[in-house]
């Protein structure tokens, strides 16, 4: 298994990880009463820091399924780790600008999420553009 292919499999595990621990709500704290949401369901802090709700919460999941299916080929992984990368680095903006931090009152990506989805990108650009990505043209399977 390439250090690509590796990647896609960590982080879609880390983040089907996420996805389920966002559904247990002995793990989720009071959320910040100034920010709410149109969909408060599941509403709260995971660990105390990262602001989830369901509709978050699915999105983890959907992104580790996505990840762990990408991680069979190394093609695949690239795609993962790009698409990662463009989606993550949006939301990471987002989360910056007030009338988009929660995506219209649906999904919040305010608070420890900025910095949070940033180094995802930023890690996933290094497996979708870096030298992972290079690494199949001078590996012979």
């Amino acid at each position: 298994m390439l250090a690509v292919e590796r990647f896609a499999l960590i982080i879609g595990i880390a983040f089907a990880g996420a996805g389920i621990l966002g559904f247990v709500p002995a793990l989720l704290t009071a959320p910040d009463p100034a920010i709410p949401l149109a969909l408060e369901g599941m509403h709260g802090r995971l660990f105390g820091l990262f602001p989830v709700n369901w509709v978050h919460n699915l999105v983890h999941l959907a992104i580790g399924a996505w990840g762990i299916a990408a991680s069979r080929s190394f093609t695949n992984a690239v795609s993962f780790s790009r698409g990662l990368t463009i989606i993550y680095g949006i939301f990471a903006v987002m989360g910056l600008i007030p009338v988009l931090n929660t995506v219209f009152g649906l999904v919040p990506l305010h608070s420890h999420d900025i910095w949070l989805h940033a180094g995802t990108a930023a890690v996933a650009a290094y497996f979708g553009w870096g030298a992972p990505a290079r690494a199949r043209a001078t590996v012979r399977i």
